[in-house]
């Protein structure tokens, strides 16, 4: 209520001073204007009277003269005229005047003086007088004057009025402000605040709330985005000490974003993690006149976003948002995720010709389909590689900006992208700790052969004191490679590689999700069979069944091969004709390369081959849905899609697989795996199939919607007990406990042999 009461307090005064400071002026202009009016009407009228006193001066006795005077003496406002002569005798005077004037006044004597007319206001007996006075002429020569004389009481009672409506003007605004404030109060601010700290008592207390619907006012924007967020962390925290109590009764280890947290304050000793990639995880665009926020599309962002948040550091990337330059601080630092934000990214600038050297020639035409053998040709260029080794350059030096007085730092640098950067920190800091991890296939000795630097990358990449794959047979076949390309020593049974005196460890990390996922909000989820049905109305289609396939349109993902299954299936089993509907989201990708324009063409094509072969007027077989989606768009599929299908050609892991999985918590849903996906390797439960195989791909999704729902249910428990156990967050622990274990070996590296 104080607050209030200095509120309306406060508007009340300005809204006074302001009333008083314009009244002032409006007094001050009537008052002058009277004035003026005052002396125009007394000016008029003596000069009227002037042509018929001046031909009777000097007439005695001028009986005449008084008449004259005592007609024009009963006008409105008017006192009273008086005639002096020469010697300011009077000659005549108004009966009422006489009185008020025993003497002739001073401006008389002026106006003679002046040989002009002059008027003053003067009080007389208590009674504020407008005198004006004309000189009076005979024969060319003073002969006395005349004085009119006017009541101007009524000036100072007219101001008085204009004081009087201002009073009751602010009056009656003060009235209305204190009531529509007292409303706007109790309505925008008391009601709001009230309702949320009763919501925020109810968290508080442990009670289940969903929710709530927070006003979005200017005023409140700020305290609304903090209280949401305020509520995310307490429930998190409260879910968290409530998994990890049951944990302790049930002696689980299951690793949680708390627990990554108080592991990495204990292994770093309050000392930050540098996280280095090319793709930022939060990018800045400029879209319908306003800057907006987006999450790129790509697993190492979906991976990494999580353990960052826990741990907080600082994660540096290229910039490659239009607007990234105009959020960032003048030192490229931003501060993310920017609902809440938990830790730094600090973006790298790159040239158009840096980043279609490096990244789209080099990295995505070069080293990508080196690494995935998915029937595309590298392509090699020494432009590329020069653009390549710059970049890198550039990435190291921001990286050794970044580590300036801390000591033993460490980094954590990802893909393929920054083979060469290990050796470039290390060469300037050999106290840091330095892990990369390959999140693409590491393929055989004789593939690798045909890329002309492979010795430069291996020798970069020997720079860093631990190297992760997702399985032992990446690991076995970066080993086999080293041992067949570098003059070194291999450790097989340690799995190190000793080049020039510093070791370098080889392990596999299979890389995973985040479980529980702590980017979702809080909002309730709908019922599945509504869920469903919004998803199918929203697409256009009616089916029985639903399948889904979310990938980056890339050539490694078997796009092609699974509309090839879907339609061999449709083919062979045509009573899931109009029943079933597969819906592909596929975001564009590296669409500078022209490898990727063709193969969008072509993914284009045979949707619409396959759908116009069986489509009918409310169902066609396939969806494609052809843009960037967000997690949060992503979830209602894999949350109500009977059937998920990767079938990547190569892959180094696939996440998608894995976030299928871990979002259906009813324990429901087929997912069908690529043997050639890293994460076959976990995922045993899924249905395994070889993409090239069409037929069994086909067998696979009748097979999958016809399972018994007690098979599906008990496979989908095993397969989220797996993610469940081997999340992001255990990934994330077990590659820092390697990297800050290393015992450094700090000799001056040597050039490549």
């Amino acid at each position: 209520m104080r607050i209030t009461f200095k509120l309306i307090a406060s508007l009340i005064v300005s809204v006074a001073l302001v009333a008083w400071f314009f009244a002032f002026f409006q007094v001050r202009q009537e008052k002058n204007k009277q004035y003026e009016d005052m002396e125009r009407r007394s000016r008029l009228l003596a000069e009227s009277l002037q042509e018929s006193i001046e031909p009777i001066l000097g007439k005695r006795p001028s009986k005449q003269l008084q008449r004259l005077v005592e007609k024009f003496g009963n006008r409105e406002r008017l006192a009273g005229v008086a005639v002096y002569d020469a010697h300011e005798s009077p000659l005549a005077i108004t009966p009422s005047l006489s009185s008020l004037l025993p003497k002739p006044p001073a401006v008389v004597a002026k106006s003679v003086g002046h040989g002009t007319g002059l008027g003053e206001f003067r009080g007389i007996n208590g009674i504020e007088m407008h005198l004006y006075a004309l000189p009076l002429k005979k024969n060319e020569e003073a002969a006395g004057a005349l004085v009119i004389v006017h009541d101007a009481a009524f000036i100072r009672i007219q101001l008085g009025h204009i004081w009087r409506r201002t009073f009751f003007r602010v009056l009656i605004q003060a009235i209305l402000i204190s009531l529509i404030t007292l409303i706007m109060v109790r309505w925008s601010i008391k009601g709001p605040v009230g309702k949320m700290a009763d919501w925020m008592k109810q968290l508080r207390a442990g009670e289940a709330v969903e929710f709530i619907s927070l006003p979005k006012e200017d005023l409140l924007a700020p305290i609304v985005k903090e209280v949401g967020t305020f509520a995310q962390h307490l429930v998190r925290a409260k879910a968290a000490a409530e998994a990890e109590a049951k944990l302790r009764q049930a002696a689980e280890s299951l690793w949680t974003p708390e627990r990554l947290k108080e592991h990495i304050r204990g292994k770093f000793q309050g000392k930050p993690l540098f996280m280095i990639s090319n793709r930022e995880p939060y990018m800045h665009l400029h879209r319908g006149g306003k800057i907006e926020c987006i999450v790129p599309a790509g697993g190492v962002v979906t991976a990494l976003d999580p353990v960052m948040r826990s741990c907080g550091g600082t994660w540096i990337a290229h910039g490659s948002g239009d607007a990234d330059w105009e959020t960032a601080d003048p030192q490229s630092r931003i501060r993310v995720p920017p609902e809440d934000p938990l830790y730094s990214l600090r973006r790298v600038a790159l040239t158009k010709e840096e980043e279609d050297g490096y990244y789209y020639g080099f990295a995505n035409e070069g080293i990508w389909p080196l690494c995935h053998i998915a029937h595309t040709r590298p392509e090699f260029r020494p432009e590329d590689w020069n653009y390549y080794q710059k970049v890198n350059q550039k990435f190291a030096q921001t990286v050794l900006e970044e580590l300036e007085g801390i000591e033993e730092p460490c980094v954590l640098a990802q893909d393929y992208h920054f083979t060469l950067l290990p050796r470039l920190i290390k060469e300037k800091r050999p106290d840091a700790k330095i892990a990369l991890f390959w999140h693409i296939p590491w393929p055989n000795p004789e593939a690798f052969g045909i890329c002309p630097w492979q010795k430069e990358l291996l020798y970069g990449m020997l720079g860093a004191d631990l190297i992760g794959f997702h399985t032992q047979f990446y690991c076995n076949n970066f080993l086999e490679t080293v041992d067949r390309t570098l003059e070194c020593r291999t450790n097989w049974d340690r799995f190190s590689v000793t080049k020039e005196g510093r070791s370098t460890l080889v392990k596999a990390f299979p890389i995973s999700v985040a479980f529980p996922d702590a980017s979702l909000d809080l909002r309730p989820r709908n019922a599945p069979e509504e869920g469903r049905a919004g998803l199918l109305e929203d697409i256009g289609v009616k089916a029985k069944f639903l399948a889904v396939g979310v990938d980056r349109l890339d050539y490694t993902k078997g796009i092609l091969e699974r509309f090839k299954a879907i339609e061999r299936f449709l083919e062979k089993h045509s009573q899931y004709q109009k029943q079933f509907v597969f819906v592909q989201l596929g975001a564009p990708t590296r669409t500078h390369i022209k490898r990727y324009n063709d193969f969008l063409a072509e993914v284009e094509a045979e949707a619409d081959r396959v759908n116009w072969k069986f489509k009918t007027k409310e169902w066609r077989p396939i969806v494609f849905l052809k843009k960037h989606h967000s997690h949060r768009e992503i979830q209602p599929y894999y949350q109500h899609a009977d059937i998920c299908l990767v079938t990547s050609l190569s892959d180094g892991m696939n996440l998608v697989a894995k976030e299928y999985v871990a979002a259906r918590e009813d324990n429901g849903g087929v997912l069908i795996l690529s043997r050639f996906a890293g994460a076959s390797r976990e995922l045993r439960d899924a249905l395994i199939i070889n993409p090239y195989d069409i037929d069994q791909v086909a067998e696979a999704l009748r097979s999958a919607l016809e399972m018994s729902p007690e098979e599906r249910l008990s496979r989908m428990r095993r397969l989220r007990e797996t993610v469940k156990e081997n999340n992001i967050y255990r990934w994330a622990g077990n590659l820092i406990t390697e990297l800050t274990e290393v015992r450094l070996n700090q000799k001056p590296a040597a050039e490549v042999v």
